[in-house]
């Protein structure tokens, strides 16, 4: 019979975004602002804001917003914003450097979720662990609040349905997918989800 509690000799993850939904528990790791994590990279490649700006699509204010926590940004931000830096996603969300395994309780990614501007909530997986080639998120959205949008950038996705129906789609293409429905692809082709059902929730690891 399997249990929630993390096997000897691994890590527990640290939620990652400075605007977290849920009262984390009182013994909970402190909550890491992503913004920071962009601000201190940059400074120390000695870039300014409108350069990273500039390389990666988007606009000065932008990024001085995520920088001070003003703005919770969606992951394709962060991949755009990584993308500028010459880091990986994963780079920004790190908090450690163990090399180890990381374990993750079922209720820490629930009760860690965070919610972006663009209408979802998000939890990044493993943020202790350094050096990772590819970041795993739980995404989870509703219907009607999401809002629609697409998104390009490098690299290549693969998804998972956990619970509910999702549309997702990638170039001309639509997805409709349930649970344990699966889609890889390559994430510089325009894509985008939205809820069917009423609440959905998916796993989406981005390499």
């Amino acid at each position: 019979m399997s249990t929630s509690s993390a096997p000897e000799g691994t890590q527990k993850s640290k939620p990652i975004y400075s605007h977290v939904k849920k009262t984390p528990a009182k013994d909970a790791t402190p909550v890491i602002n992503v913004g920071r994590m962009i601000r201190n990279i940059r400074r120390q490649q000695g870039r300014t804001q409108e350069d990273i700006a500039k390389n990666g699509g988007f606009t000065k204010s932008l990024l001085s917003r995520i920088e001070t926590g003003d703005v919770n940004p969606p992951v394709g931000t962060l991949v755009k914003i990584a993308g500028a830096l010459n880091v990986n996603l994963a780079a920004l969300l790190e908090t450690g450097n163990n090399p180890g395994s990381v374990f993750t309780a079922a209720a820490e990614a629930k009760d860690s979720l965070s919610a972006t501007e663009t209408g979802y909530e998000t939890y990044a997986f493993a943020s202790n662990r350094g050096g990772k080639k590819c970041q795993p998120y739980l995404f989870e959205i509703k219907k009607g609040t999401l809002r629609r949008h697409s998104v390009t950038h490098t690299g290549e996705e693969f998804l998972y349905v956990l619970r509910g129906t999702i549309r997702f789609h990638v170039g001309n293409i639509n997805y409709t997918m349930a649970a344990d429905d699966s889609l890889y692809f390559d994430a510089s082709l325009e894509h985008g989800v939205e809820a069917i059902s009423e609440t959905a929730s998916y796993l989406d690891i981005f390499c």
